[in-house]
């Protein structure tokens, strides 16, 4: 089941290129407002499932073009980023040490919404291309045998990261919780649509250049042993996000009016505008591209506040 808010955060279920409003399923779903609505349809998914159904079977619904998809998990109350989990297409000997970090839940936007650049001496602004995991029910101490029974659904995310900033080395906060630097959707699929999340597809364009293409099976902490440490530092609940890192190769510089485009097959294409009123710009290029002309480093500011002349 492909699951989203449209229009003013009315709860709707995928049904081919239509959207069927669902909302009148879940009206006794406690809640005050679309966050803790989903959070309260995912823990209470097996209840509410079959009305869920024949909504869809019976209802015509309107065309997915003629509506304002907003963020399938509007406020998530964790976001959990795994870091440098990929072996990047093999080029790193061994995994990284496992690790993650939070990123705030008020970064988070949706399909059609539009990533600010702020004016801060951001070094590069760069988005990472993830598949992101959502939890279904009460996790604590999970062992990673029983991981994935914890997994609700899956869903696109998109890390966005402002690198370069002052003081260096102390900078994680201010990288990643920025507002709008969370863009995630179009839809939640749940859990059973997908076969395996180790065989999936990741791909991501900017203005229709392909710059991340990537497959899953390279993650370096598969999603059972991300759960399980996570789960171990802190408890995890329904509709929490844990997003599982991205290859690092084909991230690109963001720029001022960039469309950008994110798609694991089953998770349908995500699209993010950027916008910056500085209109600050970098060479087209991504750190492998960077990379094989022998270059260190990011991409270099090449116009703007900031530049280093």
């Amino acid at each position: 089941m492909k699951i989203l808010f449209f229009d003013d955060f009315k709860l709707g279920v995928l049904k081919g290129d239509a959207v069927v409003d669902v909302s009148q399923v879940v009206l006794d779903i406690p809640h005050t407002g679309p966050g803790n609505l989903i959070s309260g349809l995912i823990e209470r998914f097996g209840d509410y499932r079959s009305a869920l159904e024949k909504a869809v079977a019976t209802g015509s619904g309107v065309p997915l073009k003629n509506v304002r998809l907003r963020p399938p998990l509007p406020k998530p109350v964790n976001i959990d980023c795994m870091a440098v989990n990929y072996m990047e297409d093999g080029t790193r000997k061994e995994p990284a040490p496992i690790n993650a970090f939070h990123k705030s839940p008020n970064c988070v936007i949706g399909d059609g919404d539009t990533m600010i650049l702020p004016d801060v001496p951001a070094a590069i602004f760069e988005g990472e291309a993830e598949l992101a995991l959502v939890i279904g029910k009460h996790a604590d101490n999970v062992s990673a045998a029983n991981a994935l029974n914890y997994v609700f659904g899956y869903v696109n995310f998109i890390d966005g990261s402002a690198r370069g900033l002052p003081p260096a080395g102390n900078t994680f906060y201010q990288m990643k919780s920025r507002a709008t630097f969370g863009p995630m959707g179009p839809y939640l699929v749940t859990a059973d649509e997908i076969k395996d999340p180790h065989d999936l597809h990741v791909r991501l364009w900017n203005n229709g250049a392909l710059m991340q293409n990537y497959h899953t099976s390279d993650m370096a902490h598969k999603i059972p042993r991300c759960i399980e440490w996570v789960s171990s530092i802190h408890p995890l609940e329904p509709g929490d996000v844990l997003a599982c890192g991205t290859n690092h190769r084909g991230l690109n510089p963001f720029q001022d009016g960039d469309l950008v485009e994110l798609e694991t097959e089953p998770l349908g294409r995500l699209h993010v505008k950027i916008r910056d009123d500085l209109k600050r710009t970098w060479a087209r290029e991504t750190r492998l591209q960077r990379q094989e002309k022998g270059l260190e480093g990011f991409t270099p500011q090449l116009t703007g506040r900031y530049a280093k002349v």
